[in-house]
């Protein structure tokens, strides 16, 4: 089964709660790949306005930058008597970043910004990318060695893993919503990066 899940961030600021914090896990081995788009612009409005008209379509908002996700499992569903034991489950994970690359030549003061920018968006969608792997982390912890009893045929155990998992991937939609408005909130992170863009040289 693949999973494929978007996060992102956008245009619109909203206000909300701080950010929840990272929890203390071990990193879970990804592939991270880095995706982009073109923009234009010889000053730091110009390449935001291109990020508006250039960038990715995520339903009907155009995004600046964002992080999805391609996750499968091969798990080892073990028959035991009339019971069915998920034994193990070894993830695959893929972590893909799409950012925003100019493409024209910039003079030194608009490049330093630019820089500042895109170093910061990095920063940011790179707290996404450990959403997911903490979202791997507690699927491994919440499946494997389940047991469901009466289960031949280990059918129902993947019907329990499912209820299981939805919860689980309902709790880092939550986090990176959290996130992305926390950063966007005036004086946030985010907010703080796109003023000093539109507003620099």
């Amino acid at each position: 089964m693949v999973t494929l899940v978007k996060t992102m961030w956008g245009f619109t600021a909203a206000i909300m709660t701080l950010a929840m914090p990272l929890s203390a896990t071990a990193e879970v081995k990804a592939t991270e790949t880095v995706e982009t788009y073109a923009i234009s612009g010889k000053t730091g409005a110009e390449l935001y306005a291109s990020i508006g008209e250039r960038g990715p379509l995520l339903g009907a908002n155009r995004v600046v930058a964002h992080t999805r996700f391609k996750l499968t499992w091969r798990r080892d569903y073990q028959r035991q008597g009339n019971d069915c034991l998920l034994a193990t489950a070894i993830p695959r994970l893929t972590i893909i970043t799409t950012l925003p690359k100019p493409m024209g030549k910039l003079s030194a003061p608009v490049r330093a910004s630019w820089t500042t920018f895109i170093d910061g968006v990095r920063r940011h969608e790179a707290v996404h990318g450990h959403y997911v792997r903490d979202l791997v982390t507690k699927i491994e912890t919440a499946t494997i060695g389940l047991r469901q009893a009466d289960d031949p045929g280990c059918t129902k155990i993947k019907t329990e893993m499912n209820r299981r998992l939805g919860a689980i991937s309902d709790e880092r939609r939550d986090l990176d919503r959290a996130f992305d408005q926390a950063e966007f909130t005036e004086g946030g992170a985010v907010h703080t990066l796109i003023l000093a863009l539109v507003n620099g040289p």
